[in-house]
């Protein structure tokens, strides 16, 4: 009883420790047993036939000394003695294993025999090689009959030797084999005894775990589909199992107790949540209002600034063409701000304000052109091309000891417009890029002498107008190394957008 009870109180981690533990001894055990039993009856079969193996191995062997002494007779070939004097020293190794005794039993003196004759064989035919060496016919021809002689008796005592020894390794081999199976009918039987209490074991730890679970399951599907008045599980174990019943209670419960506090509440956050839909869409709108519709003023009274000096220095027609130009540049920015414009519409912005800067820095700002005229009817938010090039001009080619230079292009991508702005300026910390394209920068992307519209600013109304992340990119490939700004434009994407607003 005692031991029962151990077991109920025990974690669901103990009790299968403890049951694979002791499934794997006896299994180990049993195992361990066969293994010994296999192995000995293995070393006893090599044991019967070493005999006979030996046996064989030294009929090969004789019969390899005969074949090299007759080879050699016949061609006197040097390859022929060598092999002659490997197999003679094979042989008497062979022999030399062999009973020299006298004895009663009758294979042992058939053994003496053999290693008799063998030596008598093995003179004979160092004898007769020797003859041939020193050309002595008669004597090497009578020596090769008598060798032949001795070998063709050594032969029938070995074969002799071998089947006698053959037949008392059959007698043992079958009693061997009745053994073996004796064994193998003992080790099945076990094996089966340990696989029944192993299932035995199985069942009932599992039925301790799994029933309660099952329970609990049916429990917990009733309370999923709602039926809330479900009987509460007794809790039978201190184990996890336990635990959890007794959580599953509490649960219960409580969900009984603040059902109805839960619905109002769900009911008060769904209309929250429709007012915040509703205030994030005209926040939206907002946003996209206010991001165009920022000006700098530095602007423009720097440039006004430039165009008074200009008029004092100069005639009135570049005084005109200025003026026309800081006019058309701010035209734009105040009638276009909330509107959707073309390409080529920002160009010719762009073009105004580098007409401007050149101006004011008396031409050194250097700028080329690169377009493809069939994506300039592109249709983008206004404000977009002219505050990267702005950019580039502040932060990037002023101040510096080589020849600026800026260059917009404007190419096919796939299905997309790309609009790139590239300099050769000073270049862009990585950690400053990260900086912009997550809108960390806040206030201070824009400087005293900008039109008021960053980067930051570029980055959130592209976001805003095509409702997508991957449409601006900033590399640079290190400082002096200058900046490359690409700005993918979806091709019908701002129609589509215009479409379902």
């Amino acid at each position: 009883m005692k031991l029962i009870e151990l077991f109920r109180s025990s974690s669901i981690r103990f009790k299968l420790i403890s049951l694979f533990i002791l499934t794997s001894t006896l299994i180990f055990v049993v195992n361990l047993y066969v293994y010994a039993n296999l192995n000995g009856m293995i070393n006893r079969v090599n044991e019967i036939y070493a005999g006979n193996v030996a046996l064989t191995e030294m009929e090969e062997t004789l019969e390899g000394v005969q074949a090299a002494m007759g080879e050699y007779l016949k061609t006197k070939n040097t390859d022929a003695l060598e092999s002659y004097y490997k197999h003679v020293q094979d042989f008497s190794n062979q022999v030399q294993a062999l009973n020299d005794q006298n004895t009663s039993n009758e294979e042992k003196m058939t053994e003496k025999t053999i290693r008799n004759l063998s030596e008598s064989y093995l003179k004979v035919t160092g004898d007769t090689v020797q003859a041939k060496r020193g050309r002595n016919i008669e004597k090497y021809v009578s020596g090769y009959e008598n060798a032949s002689r001795l070998y063709r008796y050594i032969n029938t005592y070995i074969y002799s030797l071998n089947n006698e020894q053959f037949r008392d390794s059959s007698v043992n081999y079958n009693a061997l084999l009745s053994s073996l199976r004796l064994s193998e009918y003992i080790c099945l039987s076990i094996l089966v005894m340990i696989a029944l209490f192993n299932a035995f074991l199985i069942v009932l730890v599992t039925r301790s775990i799994t029933n309660p679970l099952m329970e609990l399951s049916t429990r917990a599907d009733s309370v999923a589909k709602g039926e809330l008045d479900v009987e509460l599980l007794p809790v039978k174990n201190s184990d996890e199992i336990g635990v959890l019943t007794e959580a599953f209670n509490k649960m219960v419960i409580s969900l009984r107790e603040y059902i109805d506090q839960i619905r109002v509440r769900m009911e008060l956050e769904n209309a929250m949540k429709e007012r915040e839909l509703m205030m994030a869409t005209h926040l939206k709108d907002a946003q996209l209002k206010y991001l165009q519709a920022q000006i700098n003023p530095h602007f423009l009274f720097n440039t006004l600034n430039a165009g008074a000096q200009l008029a004092m220095m100069e005639g009135a027609d570049r005084t005109n063409k200025y003026i026309q130009n800081m006019a058309d540049f701010f035209r734009y920015n105040v009638k276009k701000n909330n509107e959707q414009v073309t390409i080529a519409q920002e160009i010719e912005l762009v073009d105004s304000y580098i007409y401007i800067l050149n101006v004011r820095f008396s031409g050194d700002i250097h700028f080329s052109k690169d377009l493809d005229e069939e994506l300039l009817s592109t249709t983008v938010p206004s404000m977009i091309i002219q505050p990267v090039v702005e950019n580039s001009v502040n932060y990037g080619i002023r101040n510096i000891d080589w020849e600026g230079h800026i260059k917009l292009s404007l190419f096919r991508e796939g299905d997309y417009a790309c609009i790139r702005v590239e300099d050769n300026g000073v270049g862009i910390p990585q950690d400053m890029i990260e900086k912009i394209m997550h809108r960390e920068l806040g206030a201070t992307d824009v400087s005293a002498d900008s039109n008021g519209v960053g980067l930051s600013n570029v980055i959130n109304r592209l976001k805003l107008f095509f409702d997508r992340d991957d449409i601006f990119t900033i590399e640079s490939e290190g400082e002096n190394k200058g900046t490359r700004v690409t700005m993918r434009i979806p091709r019908y994407g701002s129609m589509r957008k215009t479409e379902t607003q």
